[in-house]
């Protein structure tokens, strides 16, 4: 295996050129329960090995489909090759990449095949229970599980292996509304780890279960939401998907030169001086991020990347090439998905910080607004213009929470509804069982505490 002796493979590394050897495997499965029937049972993967080579301001890429010592050395050549044939027909003036210390770097977590059967029968348990809910006219429970695991061999960073593991169930449940149409809420459950380090058993699953239920009850006879400019309080689950997509995008640092509206604000009041946003490698607050990285896919170790600093913008994110235009150490933000996608700047574990308001107390604040608390979707463009889809939420009146509101929406410009924010809660919510899409899918945590905004909600 190719891996074993991973190593060794520095020997053919070539003076005046910076490169990257890099394995990926990915691993995932899915099980899929409509109304108790299997309807999906599938597992699949892919293997192979790539290298990133740069000389004279310019970077070759190349990738290959199997694994071995002889591929790694084709792969390495065509790179190189590459790196030469835009060095010659494409020159670029830039300094050399920024280096590091050679170390390894191990994140030392298994990833552990579950056989198919031990899942589809765990599919089925939970199934049993959400089907033993009163008023549902269907429901779709499902398990989804990928894993990302990397060898990385640089010559002038880090080496490492970096194994990402993640497993979910998701519970759909839908019912009808009063006017005859359908209504529906989801959950997911899980995050890093293996099935069995996950689901040592379903029953914790339950009690929020019957919660999320009781939401979908609520909502059978929700009422549209009165459209225009409101006075909001964001559930984490909201402001984690705003972190991500409205802000995290605009300060990455391949979108920042692209044009971003991050890039003339650096250094400038970009929200109220209550939010601070960063982007964390793996450790939140003396804990384990929800997806943890310790080296990038160029060998950088993983260090976190402040991007908003008390409402000011103080960094983008960047990957070696953008951090030797910027003249700033990169902090292990590129990314790759598969073993033929070459690295991207990408987020990790991006949160806005919590601050020190109760839950309670800003929503008993509002007298005529309301309280937003799942996001099913969201998209952004780099102006920093978003539109999320509302999936669960309460009118708040006279500081009480009224009826259920139907599926609405939300939409503004981050940096200017951001410097609206007043009220900062003391919990912060992550979710961590999506993907980012930009160019290639990417696992990623984003997590946020409420907020209490102004913010644009769609109506009928």
């Amino acid at each position: 295996m190719l891996e074993g002796s991973f190593i060794n493979l520095s020997r053919l590394f070539r003076d005046g050129e910076q490169t990257v050897l890099r394995v990926n495997e990915l691993r995932n499965c899915k099980v899929v329960l409509l109304n108790g029937e299997l309807i999906q049972n599938q597992r699949s993967g892919s293997r192979g090995v790539s290298a990133l080579v740069s000389r004279n301001g310019s970077r070759g890429f190349a990738s290959m489909g199997s694994v071995g010592a002889g591929d790694a050395e084709r792969v390495l050549r065509s790179a190189a090759e590459n790196a030469a044939f835009l060095s010659l027909n494409a020159p670029r003036e830039l300094p050399p990449l920024p280096v590091c210390p050679k170390r390894r770097i191990d994140t030392r977590r298994e990833i552990i095949d579950t056989p198919q059967h031990t899942l589809i029968d765990a599919v089925r348990t939970l199934d049993a229970f959400v089907a033993g809910l009163p008023g549902l006219v269907s429901r779709r429970v499902f398990y989804y599980e990928d894993s990302q695991e990397k060898w990385i061999c640089t010559s002038d960073a880090c080496d490492g292996h970096v194994t990402i593991p993640r497993c979910y169930f998701y519970v759909e449940m839908n019912a009808e509304a009063k006017d005859g149409s359908t209504v529906s809420i989801m959950q997911a459950y899980g995050g890093l780890g293996s099935f069995a380090e996950q689901f040592t058993g379903l029953a914790w699953m339950y009690e929020d279960i019957r919660k999320q239920h009781g939401w979908l009850m609520d909502k059978r006879d929700g009422v549209y939401a009165e459209a225009g400019l409101k006075t909001v309080v964001m559930g984490g689950d909201l402001t984690g998907m705003l972190a991500h997509e409205a802000v995290g995008h605009t300060a990455e640092a391949d979108l920042v030169l692209g044009g971003s509206v991050a890039g003339p604000n650096l250094n400038k009041p970009v929200a109220s001086p209550l939010i601070s946003l960063v982007d964390y490698a793996h450790t939140v607050s003396g804990r384990e991020a929800p997806l943890p990285l310790l080296l990038d896919d160029e060998g950088i170790p993983a260090e976190d990347a402040w991007l908003i600093r008390d409402g000011i913008l103080v960094g983008y994110m960047n990957n070696r090439e953008s951090a030797a235009h910027f003249g700033v150490t990169p902090a292990g933000n590129a990314r790759a998905w598969d073993y033929s996608d070459e690295p991207l700047v990408r987020m990790r574990n991006t949160a806005i910080l919590p601050g020190k308001d109760k839950l309670s107390d800003m929503i008993s604040s509002i007298d005529d607004g309301y309280y937003l608390l799942v996001t099913g979707n969201g998209q952004a463009d780099a102006t920093g213009e978003f539109m999320f889809g509302i999936n669960m939420g309460y009118e708040v009146k006279n500081g009480k929470l009224g009826r259920a509101i139907l599926d609405t929406t939300v939409s503004g410009v981050a940096f200017e509804m951001l410097k609206t924010v007043d009220m900062v809660s003391d919990e912060l919510v992550w979710t961590s069982n999506g993907f980012c899409g930009k160019k290639q899918p990417m696992p990623v945590g984003c997590g946020g505490p409420a907020l209490r905004c102004r913010m644009t909600i769609g109506g009928r």
